[in-house]
């Protein structure tokens, strides 16, 4: 499956016409793929099911164990990328021998983050206040996470209508802070108050690792600047059923349980 047929399902075709790839192939192709190999693992969305406060995510039934299995693979190195602070990645219980990047690569659990400057704490805290003001108009159910870097307005409980236009000014008014940025996901916006990126990371765990092959699996508008860096022998997968430039595609959370637990196997 091309990253071009995956781009034209954005005009609307249906989920049940796109097609998913079987998991237990997949995995195979991964296992056969040149070493080393680096996996680099979205959490939500790819191994806890969706829901609608963060702090209610959990692992789902079994994915823990699949991991851990994957720990005995030769030359095969698992990491956890997520948008999450490291914080909040460890109360998922995650194997130890699992590297955390959080933050979209701002945090890593074996790298001290480099502390905030003058200048982004001052930006940061600008944000901060945008991120309130557009989570107000948003209305109930809108809430704001605050990150070492970064502030997220979640609107996934808020009004659809109010949010979308609340979203939508909060991305201007942060256009206009000199050195911050934006970044859209599934009923959130994170403001940032110094640039990170999941391919940065991604592109840095293979050069720490020398890796031969890289895989990469989210299912979030931020997962696409992990896929972007991938060449063509590595392996980017899709989970659900959003516009992609990923060239495989698992259809939910399950998927990837069935394809880690092959990929153990």
């Amino acid at each position: 499956m091309t990253a071009g047929h995956l781009a034209a399902n954005g005009d609307g075709e249906a989920a049940d016409d796109l097609h998913f790839d079987d998991a237990v192939e997949l995995a195979q192709r991964v296992a056969t793929a040149p070493r080393p190999i680096v996996i680099g693992l979205d959490i939500d969305g790819v191994l806890s099911p969706l829901v609608d406060h963060a702090d209610d995510a959990r692992l789902l039934d079994g994915v823990a164990d699949a991991i851990e299995r994957l720990d005995t693979l030769d030359d095969v190195t698992i990491a956890a990328v997520s948008g999450r602070a490291l914080a909040s990645m460890r109360t998922f219980g995650l194997p130890s021998h699992v590297h955390l990047i959080g933050s979209h690569g701002m945090e890593a659990a074996d790298t001290p983050m480099l502390p905030l400057t003058d200048v982004e704490r001052t930006r940061l805290s600008t944000l901060l206040v945008l991120a309130q003001d557009a989570a107000a108009t948003a209305g109930p159910g809108a809430w704001v996470e605050t990150k070492s870097a970064s502030v997220a307005v979640h609107v996934r409980t808020a009004n659809p209508e109010t949010s979308r236009q609340a979203l939508a000014d909060l991305g201007r008014q942060t256009a206009d802070v000199d050195g911050a940025s934006s970044k859209p996901g599934s009923n959130v916006l994170e403001l940032f108050a110094r640039h990170a990126s999941k391919g940065t990371a991604m592109h840095g765990l293979r050069q720490t690792i020398n890796a031969s092959t890289v895989v990469f699996i989210g299912d979030d508008v931020t997962d696409e600047e992990a896929f972007a860096v991938l060449g063509g022998d590595d392996i980017s997968i899709k989970v659900g059923t959003a516009p992609t430039i990923a060239r495989h595609r698992l259809r939910d959370p399950h998927a990837v349980l069935r394809w880690l637990t092959a990929l153990a196997g």
